[in-house]
């Protein structure tokens, strides 16, 4: 007696299930889900205040007189680039941070190239240069203000004594150099650690193929250092000015904006807080944020061809 066994017969047309992967479009979204509570807290505390800022920034605005406010369209961002106070202050702004950032990237190459190199204590070099970067911009400013400007006991002015030098207030003297000199003691530590990452991505194969061809140090570093650090000076610069063109801390703190020192943040603080000019100052402020954004995209830029770069040598 022998069994034979038959293959089940295929189900109906009709009763035939496929099962398709899910789409491309309910993926994408189910990655971005977990991102979403941090997107609206995002829009909620950036996005909302700016565009309230842009809608006050079209009305005539004094907060002493709320009754009085009327639409005057972009009359306010006329007067911003037409006030001669304003327009100062926009210089001061440009002059501030070309000189800070400068400053900052020619000190910190300097360092970089220092830290570099193999020596004994490297390492505790290191942490004390990056040390001004990590303290918090009004404290850095108190201190450049009172242990070191200060005529009666400042650092500075007990050195010179020492000396048999001159005992100069250095605020009134010289007030946006005196800004300036805090902001580059702060920011050269960060332009060290950009342009240090530069100089350590750098190819060692080529420089010693160049050592063993005669090339001095000083031909390594034109030649083959400095075009490799482009990228790395461009980044340092564009981030560098994205802070400065907003810095309030350490004008408001040594000169409260006087002796020919306020920039155009402060001058919105001024305007908002003293004349009590919401309109003029939301269209300041605005200004100051598209120019900020402007700068920004160019930064972006550099970091994403630096990202492709990287790969590219993976």
């Amino acid at each position: 007696m022998t069994a034979t066994t038959s293959a089940p017969a295929a189900a109906p047309d009709h009763v035939r299930t496929t099962v398709r992967p899910p789409s491309s479009r309910l993926r994408a979204w189910a990655t971005r889900a977990p991102l979403l509570p941090a997107l609206i807290f995002m829009i909620a505390v950036t996005q909302l205040p700016f565009v309230a800022t842009l809608v006050i920034s079209l009305f005539d605005w004094n907060a002493l007189y709320p009754d009085a406010r009327h639409f005057t369209g972009l009359a306010n961002y006329g007067d911003v680039l037409t006030d001669p106070d304003l327009r100062t202050s926009v210089w001061t702004t440009i002059l501030l941070t070309v000189a800070v950032v400068l400053a900052s990237l020619v000190l910190g190459l300097a360092l970089a190239l220092l830290l570099d190199r193999r020596f004994k204590g490297r390492g505790v070099v290191r942490t004390l240069l990056i040390a001004p970067f990590l303290v918090v911009p009004v404290a850095a400013a108190l201190l450049w203000k009172h242990v070191l400007y200060n005529p009666e006991y400042g650092l500075l002015n007990g050195l010179l004594h020492y000396v048999g030098g001159p005992q100069p207030d250095w605020i009134s003297n010289t007030p946006l150099l005196a800004v300036e000199a805090s902001l580059v003691w702060q920011w050269t530590p960060f332009m060290m650690l950009i342009l240090l990452a530069g100089l350590q991505s750098r190819d060692q194969q080529q420089i010693e193929a160049a050592r063993v061809d005669g090339a001095s140090d000083w031909q390594i570093f034109v030649h083959l250092t400095l075009p490799h650090l482009r990228r790395y000076l461009e980044l340092g610069a564009l981030l560098g000015s994205i802070y400065i063109v907003q810095n309030f801390d350490a004008v408001f703190t040594l000169t409260s904006g006087g002796l020919g020192t306020a920039n155009l943040p402060y001058t919105v603080y001024q305007s908002f807080y003293q004349a009590h000019e919401n309109g003029l100052a939301s269209a300041a402020g605005v200004l100051v944020v598209i120019g900020s954004i402007i700068i920004a995209t160019f930064a972006l830029r550099v970091v994403s061809s630096l990202f492709r770069e990287e790969v590219s040598r993976a």
